[in-house]
């Protein structure tokens, strides 16, 4: 690879780290072509992109995209391969989904709008995040709740509410 064709890589995976947002880096070293074939497939048909690169290069993509990655420069080691996804969880649910059959890929770090998650241990977690939306639809209904029981005890008390207006009426 010559000195523009690394410039390129470095662009592009730039870009997609400013487009998606969330990134998680993992190790396919040792597994055979038609395993990473495999994984490619996957990650296509849940709308994960795979890019495999060195992770020299992976490094100045973050250092260009801004942000401090610096928690994850120490796991960029051996054979590593970024997974870009918009959806935070689904990256992590199909590597889990990987592991049943094979003992790889290994979680080595995620980003996930701006929260850092480094190692394997943390693969479990990053499968039960929330998304923003969901997390807005909750505290949505959080405060909707406290309206809504206001709302419906006036209306139930609807007749004592008028009944106690025209009484304070009547004595003015």
């Amino acid at each position: 690879m010559n000195k523009e064709e690394k410039y390129d890589l470095v662009l592009a995976l730039t870009e997609q780290m400013k487009e998606y947002g969330n990134f998680y880096i993992t190790d396919t070293s040792d597994l055979t072509v038609a395993k990473v074939n495999n994984i490619r497939r996957q990650c296509f048909d849940a709308d994960i992109t795979m890019q495999v690169a060195k992770n020299s290069l992976i490094k100045k993509a973050m250092e260009a995209a801004g942000g401090d990655f610096s928690p994850i420069y120490d796991v960029l080691k051996g054979s590593s391969s970024i997974l870009f996804s918009k959806s935070a969880t689904a990256p992590a649910k199909l590597i889990k989904l990987l592991r049943k059959k094979s003992d790889k890929p290994i979680l080595k770090a995620a980003y996930i709008d701006s929260a850092i998650f480094v190692g394997d241990d943390q693969l479990d977690t990053l499968t039960k995040l929330k998304s923003k939306e969901q997390l807005i639809g909750e505290i949505v209904g959080l405060l909707q709740s406290p309206a809504k029981n206001v709302i419906s005890a006036l209306q139930s008390g609807g007749n004592i509410l008028a009944g106690v207006v025209k009484t304070l009426q009547e004595r003015g």
